[in-house]
């Protein structure tokens, strides 16, 4: 339930704080008064998108901050799976900059608008005055008896089965068109592949061929380097080896006189052993030195891989590796492809057996609850000045499986005695729509899936006994769930417990839309205004007064 809502700064709004009760409640004021703007600011906390105009003073951020209370624990698991705290009392809080930046909280912590959607829908249904042409659209239709079958599981479950259905089902058709339609592609790959394979590629041979040709391609610099190199370490003459020989003798001798040479010796020993590893390690070298005539092969070899490389637009050998297992696989699947087939169309035959089972519970479910459904419905329009009113379902099997099960419904209607029933769209008036719309939305109260549903108007289009009617639904309906309706006619405004007025004040030059709750005097007063076209007579008190004492 809504208990508190906030707004600063959003549109005509500079700063207001209203306290909503348990029940029925309404919202009345002037045309342009700022009703409208008051559901768009809990439309914009609710997760709506806002208008980019919305800042009342665009120097300043926007803030709706809603209080809500959770009464049971099946909100719960919403708040653990999204890692959100839980607390019965839900603070959500939605802000925008003047940067046209906006960010949304759940109980202190920041949310996504996707979440804070989810969780809006949940707690709070706003119904406009022109959702009652939505009764008309056959997908809105079937979404309430799938309410009133309590479907909501089963419909997820079955939409999620669905999804992988249709999603095997485009596999296999993609299947089908490359087994019928790629023959020439296969061809091709085949005489890539071919190709490819022929040239018998290793893995690192690039590197070591270009490490190779390198080499041989400089192989006397090489020889020269090295064999300068040995003579530096190991000569006849003067040697680096015979040079620290002979400072290593000495140090030895030296140490004799001087303790703290010691040490010096042990370094000349350690550089002694690694300038002959160092020697050792030269010498290999020579010895390794390749036969130029191989340098031809090589190039060849090297030669080959880059043209396969340029031709196939690669610039990385790993790359070619990888495209002769891609090309490899693709020769494999299409060799496999009647196998292939045949077990998708096994897999989507199996998919659509059990899709069949899951569509036909909800066919079955649709239509228990169809039979309780048209005559809730019948039994409240009969009370709002439709005593010969009728509400039909007629629900029809497709032919194939769609993303809501096998069964397409029409809502039927007639207002007239003697008369059949005919779709809804061409049967009923604005006005009969409205209060089909408020006679099916009272009969869902009474499951209380959401605990705070918002009319806004629903009544256009009726007035007099009918308006009288519709009040006395709406105060029933307060005693399951926490009603507001926005309205303009004192038969409903009558009814309910709770009685806010929205107005407009002008300050500073600028004008300011407000919200108050009305005393019992008021009440009086704003209704007869409601009843005489703003001008307060005395019969126009005195029937507001005889209005509010049927409450």
């Amino acid at each position: 339930m809504l208990q508190k809502l906030s707004i600063s700064n959003y549109a005509l709004i500079s700063s207001l704080s209203v306290d909503f009760d348990n029940g029925f409640s309404v919202i009345t004021g002037e045309t342009g008064a700022g009703k409208s703007i008051l559901l768009g600011a809990l439309g914009f906390l609710l997760g709506n998108r806002a208008d980019t105009n919305i800042l009342f003073d665009d120097t300043k951020k926007c803030i709706v901050e809603g209080v809500f209370i959770l009464h049971d624990d099946r909100w719960k698991s919403f708040f653990e799976e999204n890692d959100i705290d839980y607390d019965e009392e839900c603070i959500i809080r939605r802000e925008i900059n003047p940067q046209k930046k906006s960010r949304a909280f759940i109980n202190d912590t920041p949310v996504s608008l996707q979440i804070l959607k989810e969780l809006g829908s949940r707690l709070v249904d706003i119904h406009s005055q022109h959702d009652s042409l939505l009764l008309c659209n056959p997908d809105f239709q079937l979404a309430l008896l799938d309410d009133a079958a309590d479907n909501n599981l089963l419909l997820t479950q079955y939409k999620k089965a669905y999804h992988d259905y249709v999603s095997a089902k485009n596999e296999l058709d993609k299947l089908r068109r490359k087994a019928t339609d790629n023959i020439d592609e296969n061809d091709y790959l085949k005489f890539q592949l071919d190709e490819i394979l022929k040239a018998e590629l290793l893995d690192g041979e690039y590197d070591e061929l270009t490490q190779r040709i390198e080499f041989l391609e400089n192989q006397e610099e090489i020889i020269r380097l090295l064999k300068e190199s040995t003579n530096i370490l190991d000569n006849e003459e003067n040697s680096l080896l015979d040079g620290v020989n002979t400072l290593l003798y000495n140090v030895e001798k030296l140490r004799r006189y001087i303790p703290e040479l010691d040490s010096m010796v042990e370094r000349l020993n350690s550089v002694k052993i690694e300038l002959k590893d160092i020697l050792s390690d030269l010498n290999n070298f020579q010895d390794d030195s390749q036969d130029i005539s191989s340098l031809e092969i090589l190039q060849e070899r090297f030669d080959m891989i880059q043209r396969l490389m340029m031709k196939h637009h690669l610039n990385d050998y790993s790359l070619l590796l990888q495209l002769r297992e891609d090309i490899r696989r693709k020769v494999d699947e299409f060799s496999n492809i009647e196998d292939i087939v045949a077990d998708k169309e096994k897999e989507v035959r199996e998919l659509e057996k059990d899709l069949l089972v899951r569509a036909s519970e909800l066919r079955m479910r649709r239509k228990e609850a169809k039979v309780d459904f048209e005559k809730d419905v019948t039994t409240v329009i009969r009370q709002l000045a439709m005593p010969y009113g009728l509400f039909e379902i007629k629900l029809d099997k497709t032919e194939e499986l769609t993303s809501n099960g096998i069964d397409v419904v029409t809502f039927m209607f007639s207002a007239n005695k003697g008369h059949s029933t005919e779709i809804m769209a061409k049967a009923a008036s604005g006005g009969e729509l409205s209060r089909l719309m408020l006679a099916i939305k009272s009969i869902a109260a009474r499951n209380n899936y959401i605990p705070t549903l918002i009319f806004d108007e629903i009544d256009t289009g009726v007035s007099g006994e009918v308006a009288s009617k519709l009040g006395d639904i709406m105060k029933v309906m307060g005693d399951t769930l926490q009603l507001v309706s926005i309205t303009h006619l004192p038969q409903i405004a009558s009814k309910a417990e709770n009685h806010f007025f929205v107005y407009k004040t002008v300050v500073d030059e600028k004008t300011h839309s407000n919200i108050k709750v009305l005393t019992h005097e008021e009440r009086v007063v704003e209704i007869a205004k409601m009843l005489s076209n703003a001008e307060v007579t005395e019969e126009a008190m005195k029937a507001a007064e005889v209005l509010l004492s049927s409450l």
